[in-house]
């Protein structure tokens, strides 16, 4: 007796086809895994600004004496692009920085301890300035822009670059993220533009402790800055 049924391929048994939807149902449950451990590391913050909160918990035990007042990051914050000018009056911004770690500072010259404050930033500069690290001192007067410009002068206060923003917008800037209240204000950056730290007031950054604590906090520049 012949066998009028079309010939059929047997069915692939259930468990074999399934393996392909598992390994991937795996593989993108260890992705998203990953990505949410990463979060909840440092919860609320910019991810690629995680390791300058690493940083920060790392070199804190050195955040005593001179710079005692220094306030760590603990929650991943990438600064806004804050936009000056040099002392030829081009336009800079704080990008122009990237791959190198920085102390950005705002100054004026009506505000005393700003003035008490900048010998030991020029020092700073002197000290450890160079490929890897720079101190960023932003003048914000919006009267009189030789002013600022003279005040540097008498004091012999030249390693430091002048910068300066005349309608203070980097103080607004920084204020609306909570890292300007009051003058002077400083925040140590990383190579990628994220918050280590930040102070509200002067600091004696030409002492021992300053230097051993910026020194910690500069990380070299990644190949092809």
């Amino acid at each position: 007796m012949t066998n009028d049924m079309p010939e059929t391929t047997p069915p692939k048994p259930a468990a074999t086809r399934r393996i392909p939807l598992v390994l991937g149902a795996v593989l993108i449950g260890a992705v998203i895994g990953y990505v949410a451990v990463s979060n909840l590391k440092h919860p609320g913050g910019d991810v690629a600004c995680n390791g300058a909160v690493d940083l920060a918990k790392k070199i804190a035990p050195l955040a005593h004496g001179e710079v005692a007042a220094l306030t760590m990051a603990t929650t991943p914050l990438k600064l806004p692009d804050l936009t000056f000018e040099d002392a030829n009056g081009q336009p800079r911004k704080l990008s122009d920085w990237r791959g190198k770690t920085v102390l950005v500072n705002l100054w004026a010259t009506w505000c005393v301890p700003c003035r008490k404050e900048m010998p030991a930033l020029d020092s700073l500069q002197t000290k450890l300035g160079g490929k890897d690290f720079e101190v960023v001192a932003i003048n914000i007067d919006t009267r009189d822009p030789d002013k600022p410009k003279n005040f540097l002068k008498d004091a012999n206060l030249t390693n430091l670059s002048y910068y300066s923003d005349q309608k203070a917008k980097v103080f607004q800037d920084l204020k609306n993220i909570g890292k300007a209240l009051g003058m002077p204000t400083s925040v140590l950056v990383d190579a990628k533009g994220c918050e280590i730290a930040n102070i509200a007031g002067p600091a004696e950054w030409a002492s021992d402790d300053a230097i051993k604590l910026v020194k910690a906090a500069v990380q070299p520049a990644p190949a092809g800055y």
